[in-house]
């Protein structure tokens, strides 16, 4: 890997992106100052300063735990200049105002680091015409970095050179950002808007023009352009008013100012819709100013209407014939749009004919490779399929020939025609611009691998594009045991090899008998043979918990018997794991609720993506935590106590008992930790795609270190005086109206557990004796009517029931 060392960073303005940046820097270690104008009035900093507050209210939330917004240095551009020159990367993120840009670049520039990355955070400004701003010495390390809103959600950041910018530049900024900032990186040329701006703002006018043309309300073309055609789910115009219609308007712009009929054949289809030129006389900007093509009022959602200028209700939905048209396999599905007599149907076709007509001719000007443009248009505008994809797996020269078919018609946005190695050469002979060899590069005519960074080694599986035909995880390496409920594998190479992986198949990857039965042969394989185990799968799912199928099967067919028999198997394979002979790692990914929770907390360690939501969440379902998880609050709480000198345990004990009896989910991993389902061991790994990699890593080193299990050891617990103490407070929470008599009721089990019962204060007890006083609370909520109530309606609706 590359040995460039970010060790602190400065963000150049204060503004939305760049104080999301600047938390999002901090988010994943990363020392960073915040500069911006000194105030007018008051403190030099109170720009910085509200911008940073503002942080904390923002939704969804761009820091991983709020008070770590005090973690931004704060700085102004009168007074902390000097603070640049310990600065190894500048991302400069002010209004997109090429003066302003400019100038500002003159005044730090006698300020910046010999060594120092300078980026410029624009959406469409060209990279090339920021650069001559700057000395000679520094344009070298300056160049192009493009975050999408939210930074810290959206995966795609695009890099972008100049002339002038050297190669090493670029490749240390595209390692920093992959492997610290976890993101995916496209580099762009330097074209109006790059490439995730060019083709998604190009095709949203593009929408909205179709929409017009065949008469369609804004509802329904969002139901009909969001999940169900593989785009995300705010479909068109919801997304265009979490944007921001002023920032959507200033995009549009810098297409019609630096574009020409001459340079885009589609430029005639980039004039400002009349509707936005009025939502914008009208301040309606969108989500911010809580109205734009929608607005909420009540519980009610109400749509913009031109021709009244009113707000009408909404919520129609597309015709249900085009939701099952969508669902065929991709030739069928645009072959039955195509030839669709309904508006919608036709609507549907022409916005993804002119997706492929779009990407089509502008490939060669904005991107390197058609990957490239798939990668952006997937991580920037929240698809499931790039055009080029889409296109390629509904047959390339059949689409292709609708698609010319169209334009010769004069049905397409312009006659421009399809380049000709769409139909000619390598393309057209491999079937798409996707193949084994690379992806399509039209400047070179050839299919170009991606590019091969040290940083790329640590993702054993990277995101890839349909027809590349990479390695898949599910039937990669050597499978050593394999049934419906677990997968039991290695990777290929000798050192990648030393370690088993264990990857869950259920459904929302529950917790089935058979899965605990596989993770107990996997551990036995691996203290066998193995230097560890890894429980890993490679989706955004790391466990949603128990399969309350199976539990609700075994309730009907022996009673609460059986179900106390099973859960106590699943405690002591908990402990199991936690007492195993070899290391086992939990690569936490996405969900880790309920039981997936407790697998986590009850291994040696845990690997955890960024993004990752982990809780104890029973409680939804009326139940309690049955395998282990309570028994882990109360071990923990008894833990930290004994590093104090007071010997109350019931301080330590309230933030557990509060999770496990409120469900709380940490909504990042960095919340979770907070939570105490993470220790400060446990390692967060921003790039989801290095999961694997960093916990079979963790895996070797711990097993290289002389790993022993820890040893199984009596603890204190509250007793009867805490229970008292906690239900005291639920008392007065159900006798307020904040809870039911049946949350009263599920709260006091926990309690009861946590505190390990009807014994005494300081009283020392075993983990299994509070699993028996865990499966007891499992058991007697499972045959209260108002707890089967609960887990009903969560598996008929997939919503809790309060009652």
């Amino acid at each position: 890997m590359s040995r460039f060392q970010v060790k602190k960073v400065a963000v150049l303005g204060a503004g939305v992106m760049g104080a999301q940046i600047a938390a999002h820097l901090v988010n994943v270690k990363v020392p960073v100052i915040l500069f911006d104008l000194p105030a007018k009035e008051g403190p030099k900093n109170g720009i910085v300063t509200r911008a940073i507050d503002g942080l904390k209210k923002l939704k969804p939330a761009p820091l991983g735990v709020a008070e770590d917004a005090g973690l931004i240095q704060q700085a102004n551009y009168e007074e902390h200049l000097e603070l640049l020159k310990d600065c190894d990367l500048v991302i400069e993120a002010i209004a997109e105002r090429m003066d302003w840009k400019l100038d500002l670049y003159k005044k730090i520039a006698p300020f910046l680091a010999p060594h120092a990355i300078i980026a410029s955070n624009t959406s469409g400004l060209s990279i090339t015409k920021l650069s001559e701003a700057l000395p000679q010495e520094i344009k070298p390390n300056f160049c192009g970095i493009h975050f999408f809103n939210p930074p810290r959600y959206m995966m795609l950041v695009e890099l972008i050179n100049t002339p002038t910018t050297q190669p090493q530049i670029l490749d240390d900024l595209e390692a920093f950002v992959t492997s610290t900032l976890g993101k995916g990186v496209v580099r762009a040329k330097d074209s109006p808007n790059f490439i995730a701006n060019r083709v998604g703002i190009a095709g949203m006018l593009a929408t909205m023009k179709e929409v017009q043309n065949f008469g369609l309300t804004y509802d329904v073309v969002d139901d009909l352009t969001g999940k169900k055609l593989g785009r995300a789910s705010s479909g068109t115009f919801r997304t265009a008013d979490v944007v921001g219609l002023d920032t959507m308007a200033h995009v549009i712009k810098t297409l019609q100012d630096t574009l020409s009929l001459e340079s885009d054949p589609f430029y005639e289809s980039f004039a400002t819709p009349d509707v936005l030129k009025t939502l914008l006389e009208m301040g309606s900007l969108g989500q911010k100013a809580k109205a734009g093509f929608f607005k909420k009022q009540g519980r009610d959602i109400l749509r913009f209407d031109l021709e009244t200028k009113e707000y009408v209700p909404g919520g129609q939905k597309g015709d249900e014939v085009y939701g099952r048209m969508l669902k065929k396999p991709a030739a069928e599905r645009l072959t039955l749009l195509r030839n669709s007599e309904g508006a919608q149907g036709q609507f549907l076709w022409a916005i993804l004919r002119n997706s492929f007509h779009y990407a089509a001719v502008h490939l060669a000007s904005i991107a390197d490779n058609a990957r490239d443009v798939d990668f952006c248009m997937r991580w920037g505008f929240g698809m499931k399929q790039g055009p080029f994809e889409l296109w390629q797996e509904a047959g390339w020269r059949a689409v292709a020939n609708m698609v010319k078919e169209d334009i010769d018609a004069g049905k397409a946005l312009c006659n421009a025609p399809l380049p000709d190695w769409v139909f000619n050469g390598p393309v057209a002979e491999a079937g798409g611009v996707h193949t084994a060899q690379g992806s399509w590069n039209p400047t070179t005519q050839q299919f170009v691998q991606p590019r091969s960074l040290p940083v790329y080694a640590r993702q054993h599986f990277p995101e890839s594009v349909l027809g590349a035909h990479t390695p898949k995880a599910e039937t990669a390496g050597k499978t050593l045991f394999e049934d419906e409920a677990i997968r039991l594998w290695t990777l290929p190479g000798d050192e990648d090899s030393e370690v088993l992986i264990a990857s869950i198949k259920t459904k929302m990857h529950a917790i089935s008998p058979a899965v605990v039965e596989g993770l107990m042969q996997g551990l036995a394989l691996a203290e066998a043979d193995f230097k560890g185990l890894v429980i890993w799968s490679p989706d955004d799912l790391f466990s949603a918990g128990a399969d309350l199928q199976s539990v609700l099967m075994g309730f009907a067919a022996a009673g609460v018997s059986a179900i106390d028999g099973a859960e106590a198997e699943m405690q002591q394979a908990m402990l199991k794991l936690r007492y195993a002979n070899v290391p086992v790692v939990s690569a936490v990914r996405g969900l880790a609720l309920g039981g997936g929770c407790e697998l986590a907390v009850y291994s040696a360690r845990r690997v955890v993506a960024m993004e990752s939501y982990i809780g104890l969440v029973e409680v939804g379902v009326g139940l309690v935590p049955g395998a282990g998880g309570l028994t882990y609050i109360a071990r923990r709480a008894a833990e930290n106590a004994a590093t104090s000198t007071g010997k109350d345990l019931l301080p330590f004990l309230t933030e557990g008992f509060t999770a496990a009896a409120m469900a709380k989910v940490g909504t990042s991993a960095l919340e979770s930790r907070k939570l105490g389902f993470l220790l400060e061991s446990d390692v967060i790994v921003p790039h989801k795609d290095e999961l694997l990699f960093v916990a079979i890593n963790e895996a070797k080193a711990l097993f290289a270190g002389g790993y022993r299990a820890p040893h199984k050891r009596l603890f204190a617990v509250a007793g009867r005086s805490g229970v008292a103490t906690i239900k005291g407070s639920l008392v007065n929470m159900r006798d307020g109206g904040f809870i039911s008599a049946h949350d009263f009721h599920i709260a006091s089990l926990i309690a009861n557990v946590v505190c390990g019962g009807d014994i005494d204060a300081g009283s020392l007890v075993d983990e299994e004796y509070l699993m028996t006083l865990e499966r007891r609370a499992f058991c007697e909520l499972l045959v209260h009517p108002k707890t089967q109530e609960r887990i009903m309606g969560m598996m008929s609706t997939g919503k809790p029931v309060r009652n």
